[in-house]
């Protein structure tokens, strides 16, 4: 007689990485439609050459490091990294940096380190931070959205500027090309300007940029269905957007002329795409539930820094690179207390 054993009921049963990687893809779909209307085809174009790419040097490096191809290639994790590297690039940035990014991700932040579950730093933000400092000139060609412009780039002449590495003023787009509204209020308040005369641009919505509030609405509705089917905790996303609060409201009250509002703050830039997407990375990102606690505080204060004195109008990339450089040290000293033990 043959008995089947299985957990007992109150075991919640474990994900497979392709359907974990899968959902984070399902809760990108809003924000890169959104995406699609405000900015056009360019960002579909680049999602498919990071694709591309990135299943390429994950062969490439399987195959030197003598693994087997099928399962590494079909746990999605690839394409996760690819997509959110795609999401975080100007949407009619030359192909190549969009393929010196991926290289970056994929063989030097993954492999070298060991692949998948042994990276020490999370492979998009790598791959971000790379072609940010190699790249600044073509990284800065960001294109004025629906609103300001009649229409988006279509999807033939996005193509044609990716992959012929060119501009987007060398393709007759140079009316179309602009400042992201982080860039704007940052040498705005660097030429003495007031917020009330900044925020007279068009490129101005009613959150923050014109198209890039719905755009972070939407990524806002995809990481509120993640937290909803558990693929990741609300302790860094929260502890995120709490520590932007708590930093920017008391300024944003005390001068709001001088001061850029919290709700500018989170819907401007990549701060609730870092927070939701890339911050929850299980591999890169603090284990215990304090030490997430601290890991999305750190990365708030550190955007918030970076917005304020770096070198870079958005420094959410660069904010989770150092926090990933904290992890081993705040998971020390934040073990959760072992059940039946005193602290």
């Amino acid at each position: 007689m043959s008995l089947s054993v299985q957990g007992a009921p109150h075991l919640p049963p474990v994900q497979r990485v392709n359907t974990l990687m899968g959902k984070v893809l399902l809760a990108l779909v809003p924000a890169v439609i959104a995406h699609l209307w405000f900015f056009g085809w360019g960002l579909i174009v680049q999602i498919c050459l990071a694709c591309t790419l990135g299943i390429v040097y994950e062969a490439l490096m399987l195959r030197w490091r003598g693994r087997r191809l099928a399962p590494f290639l079909t746990d999605g994790s690839v394409l996760v990294t690819a997509v959110l590297f795609a999401f975080c690039l100007p949407p009619l940035v030359p192909w190549w940096v969009n393929a010196t990014g991926m290289l970056f991700a994929v063989v030097v932040a993954k492999h070298l380190f060991g692949g998948l579950g042994y990276n020490l730093f999370n492979p998009a933000m790598v791959g971000l931070a790379v072609v940010i400092i190699a790249f600044p000139t073509e990284f800065s060609q960001w294109l004025a959205p629906l609103g300001i412009v009649d229409s988006p780039a279509g999807l033939s002449q996005s193509f044609l500027t990716i992959m012929g590495g060119r501009a987007p003023n060398a393709m007759g787009l140079d009316a179309i090309t602009a400042a992201t509204p982080l860039d704007l209020m940052r040498t705005g308040l660097q030429n003495q300007l007031l917020i009330p005369e900044i925020v007279t641009s068009p490129i101005f919505g009613t959150l923050s940029g014109k198209g890039w509030d719905v755009i972070n609405l939407a990524i806002l509705l995809g990481g509120t269905w993640l937290l909803w089917q558990r693929v990741i905790s609300w302790h860094v996303p929260v502890a995120t957007l709490l520590g932007v609060i708590i930093v920017t409201l008391p300024l944003w009250l005390i001068s709001p002329d001088l001061n850029p509002s919290p709700v500018f703050q989170l819907f401007s830039g990549g701060l609730l795409f870092g927070a939701f997407f890339i911050a929850t990375d299980p591999v890169s990102g603090s284990a215990t539930p304090r030490g997430k606690l601290i890991f999305g505080l750190g990365v708030a204060l550190l955007t918030l820094a970076i917005r304020h004195w770096g070198g870079f109008p958005e420094g959410f990339a660069f904010a989770i690179l150092l926090m990933n450089m904290m992890v081993p040290l705040i998971d020390r000293y934040t073990p959760p207390r072992v059940y039946g033990h005193s602290r």
